[in-house]
């Protein structure tokens, strides 16, 4: 769900407001992690025994530097590589999510 927030909030941006590609998908990342907090906190890591008070914090943390990392990655994509812009957040995508869901098991949601 966090996922096609993001790739929502990316297309609305770009193809109806015309934001260019890597601003639009740091905002479609930050705006996905509100949901994703949300998911991962109650469907994937049930098992925590984490507060939300220390949880969240770090969730939006790693949200922040995945967002920018992100917007980095579509950003060489599409100017360095030119690649359309969905392109390059694919393979953005695949990366970021891989890294901040290690981030978050080990750190976030550590037990």
């Amino acid at each position: 769900m966090a996922t096609v927030v993001h790739y929502a909030v990316l297309l609305t941006l770009v193809e109806l407001v015309g934001v260019p590609a890597a601003p639009a998908a740091v905002l479609g990342a930050l705006c996905g992690a509100v949901a994703a907090y949300a998911i991962n906190r109650s469907v994937t890591f049930t098992s925590s025994t984490a507060s939300h008070q220390r949880a969240l914090p770090r969730f939006m943390l790693i949200a922040a530097a995945g967002a920018a990392l992100n917007g980095a990655l579509v950003w060489g994509g599409v100017h360095w590589l030119g690649w359309h812009y969905l392109v390059a957040q694919a393979l953005a995508t695949v990366l970021v999510l891989g890294l901040t869901f290690r981030l978050n098991r080990s750190w976030t949601f550590a037990r």
